[in-house]
């Protein structure tokens, strides 16, 4: 028994004088130290400036669809924009709000960036316009790969959500 408590107390002493000695200073909160890399960005200057897709002017695009020619009369039918109101509350408003970026670009002020042909091909032919058209890619871009929707809609319906945006 003598020999037993003379091993343990042998053992202790080899573990307090392995262990003994090292101080371990902790330091208050939490530090990380990183190296900064060096990546070269592209030097952007006030001649270069990006203008975001869904604020870009173009009035030539006419857009890749079943629809080729608009004609938009002068006086806004209103009938039309009535009927084009219900058809945008019903199967629009789910992604886009009239004055404010939301899932989809503003309606508002559409037909003074984008030509009527445009506006429609995209309403009836969204998948083949982000596919193909440079305009509706990069508005793919910028609003985080949020693709429009096909809704079904018919020429006739998609005339008069445009007369709707005439509104706006």
């Amino acid at each position: 028994m003598k020999l037993l408590i003379k091993n343990i107390v042998f053992l202790f002493a080899l573990l307090l004088i392995g262990c003994g000695g090292k101080e371990e200073k902790k330091k208050d909160g939490f530090s990380v130290t990183r190296q900064k890399t060096e990546t070269e960005k592209p030097a952007i200057t006030p001649d270069t400036e990006v203008t975001k897709a869904s604020e870009r002017i173009d009035l030539t695009n006419k857009g890749l669809g079943p629809v080729t020619t608009v004609t938009l009369n002068p006086e806004i039918d209103q009938a039309m924009a009535s009927t084009g109101k219900e058809v945008y509350d019903k199967m629009c408003l789910a992604c886009h709000r009239i004055g404010k970026k939301f899932i989809g670009p503003a309606p508002n002020g559409i037909l003074e960036r984008r030509t009527p042909e445009w506006v429609m091909n995209m309403i009836l032919n969204p998948e083949q316009m982000v596919k193909e058209d440079p305009l509706a890619k990069d508005l793919l871009v910028e609003f985080n790969g949020s693709p429009m929707a096909n809704q079904g809609l018919t020429e006739e319906q998609a005339r008069a959500v445009l007369e709707y945006f005439r509104t706006l």
